[in-house]
């Protein structure tokens, strides 16, 4: 099979990230005799960095963890709804969907709260061991990707007559970063040597960073988010609106750890976070498959994962969230998913079919029943993961978040999708240098569904870390940025990495991420404006022209993307028995990168 790169091979640790400068920053951190988790919290903070488009330190993470000989678990950075993020007080403002921007849409920030659990708890270094990577670059300046520039680009007119912070940071002299060009946030820098002279007095490591998580909470970051949530700020509904994140909420609020969601399939124990996510529709995607698969790639296949992938995101629009009583169990049941395979035949479905599991009646919100269509083009206003629900015409997405993959010498494991807190999602808050989130656009205005909107719920995200186990051994961590694309394209490498030839020795990790990839849009966006395009798929033009005009005759909607426009993924894995370690990273935004040794 052609590969863009080798599939990395070593010993001593391996990582894949979205962006080469966190990679080797995480790298730098295990080559100074950190593990896996040191390295992660290390990559993190530079991803805050290099990708602010992508991800920041108020936005949210789910992480899963695999340490060597313990239980995988996950570490939920998702936040909830503020105590006044009541439907009635956003109906009040004359709103049917949750803004798209906006601190209306910010839920508590939990990204910096996980990293900080994370560290305490599984790491060995200290928090300035940790944060002087970011620190550096933010300090000293890195040369963007392309991507930022063009990110503030689509929003220059609202940074420079809205977000006028946002214009201090990202079009300083009126000029928006560019490739090639150091690019600087001494305001992000300032932030972090502040927090570490104000916990450098609070004892060992442990103590420094709870000290840290309480300055986050309490402290000068906390009165500066709460400040900036009170500000009055135009948002995607044309009106300015100010938030309801306050001190109480901050103060009350933990990330926490809990156990994953699992589906064994085939020798391998697929492990998620839980239905507040849409980690789920992987398992669900898993348990609809037949016992013997088509030929990887054929029609056949590629019809049988994309009509599998509609009943399963009609299950995540009708049962999860984080309300009460999601009938995980038989969503995920064998009984369950074999009449549900049964809707599937040799036609492409324009239909939003969820299920009854454990005979419930299932329920879509009303937006969902009658979905308006997906806007083409970018709304300079913003929206997204960014904008990756805001289809385009040609039926491709832009942007996405971030994912992050490490694995060390001993064999612990971590993968992680950082996301929210983006530059175009809030203005930045000018003591800190950075923005707060949007995660609550991911809920309904609409009561009495898992995922309406309601104080103290977690919005459901699309956030999705995986990580898998062999005969109940963790080997293998992977994940995507992508919005609602996420558990699709990570089924299509999981599939491959799981059913094909072995290469090298080893699992062929590049040779999964390398295959041409595709997605479905059948389903309602999980970000504004919650857009869907019934019978969809979009897949690049290396696919087989073949396949491409069979889907075609089955009824589906195809459109011909660019050759390397799907997926983003990165993945580590290991061998327990050869002892060795593995690494590869999507070649795809030329941004992504792997390395170990």
């Amino acid at each position: 099979m052609f590969t863009t790169r080798p599939t990395l091979q070593g010993t001593f640790g391996m990582v894949s990230s979205t962006h080469w400068l966190a990679s080797q920053s995480a790298m730098a951190v295990l080559e100074d005799g950190g593990n896996a988790y040191d390295a992660a919290v290390a990559g993190a903070f530079v991803l805050h960095v290099v990708e602010p488009h992508l991800n920041g330190p108020a936005g949210e993470v789910p992480i899963l963890l695999a340490p060597v000989g313990g239980e995988v678990r996950v570490l939920c950075g998702q936040g909830v709804a503020p105590a006044g993020a009541t439907i009635e007080h956003y109906r009040g403002l004359g709103l049917d969907l949750v803004p798209g921007t906006g601190p209306l849409a910010a839920a508590v920030p939990g990204a910096f709260d996980a990293w900080m659990l994370l560290l305490r708890d599984h790491g060995t270094k200290s928090l300035a061991d940790v944060l002087k990577y970011a620190i550096g670059y933010a300090e000293d300046g890195h040369a963007c990707v392309e991507n930022v520039g063009a990110t503030v680009e689509t929003v220059r007119e609202l940074f420079e007559t809205e977000w006028t912070t946002s214009a201090e940071v990202y079009l300083p002299g009126g000029t928006s970063p560019r490739p090639g060009e150091l690019f600087r946030n001494p305001a992000l820098a300032a932030t972090w040597r502040r927090l570490l002279a104000e916990v450098a007095g609070a004892g060992d490591r442990e103590a420094q960073i709870e000290a840290a998580r309480e300055v986050w909470r309490s402290g000068f970051i906390g009165e500066a988010l709460v400040r900036q949530a009170g500000r009055p700020t135009m948002d995607t509904s044309g009106e300015r609106h100010t938030g309801t994140l306050t001190a109480a909420d901050l103060a009350s609020w933990s990330a926490s750890y809990e156990a994953p969601a699992t589906y064994d399939w085939n020798g391998w124990t697929l492990c998620k976070a839980g239905p507040w996510s849409q980690g789920p529709v992987l398992l669900q995607q898993l348990a609809l498959l037949p016992a013997e698969l088509p030929a990887h790639g054929s029609a056949d296949y590629v019809h049988l994962l994309i009509e599998g992938c509609k009943l399963a995101m009609a299950d995540r629009e009708a049962w999860y969230g984080d309300a009460d009583a999601v009938p995980l169990d038989d969503l995920l049941s064998a009984e369950y998913n074999a009449a549900r395979r049964r809707l599937i035949d040799g036609k492409a479905s324009y239909e939003l079919r969820p299920g009854s599991p454990g005979g419930r009646a299932p329920r879509l919100c009303e937006h969902a029943r009658v979905v308006a269509p997906a806007e083409p083009g970018f709304d300079p206003m913003g929206a997204g993961e960014p904008t990756v629900a805001r289809l385009t015409r040609d039926g491709g997405t832009r942007g996405d978040t971030c994912h992050l993959d490490v694995v060390d010498r001993w064999g612990n494991m971590v993968a992680a999708t950082p996301s929210g807190g983006w530059l175009q999602s809030n203005p930045v808050v000018p003591e800190l240098g950075f923005p707060l989130g949007t995660r609550l656009q991911m809920t309904w205005l609409e009561p009495g569904l898992p995922n309406s909107l309601a104080p103290g719920r977690r919005p459901r995200t699309t956030l999705t870390p995986s990580i898998a186990l062999r005969d109940g051994v963790p080997v293998l961590a992977f994940g995507t940025p992508g919005g609602d694309q996420q558990d699709q394209w990570q089924l299509h490498f999981f599939l491959a990495v799981a059913t094909r030839a072995k290469a090298r020795g080893g699992l062929d990790l590049q040779g999964a991420i390398d295959a041409p990839n595709w997605h479905n849009d059948s389903f309602p966006g999980s970000f504004y404006p919650r857009g869907m395009r019934p019978g969809s798929v979009t897949v690049e033009s290396r696919m087989d022209e073949a396949v491409v005009e069979e889907l075609r005759r089955r009824g589906h909607d195809v459109t011909v993307g660019d050759a390397w426009s799907e997926g983003r993924l990165c993945a580590v894995a290991r061998d327990p028995e050869a002892g060795i370690l593995s690494a590869a990273a999507n070649p795809r935004g030329m941004q992504g990168y792997a390395v170990g040794r």
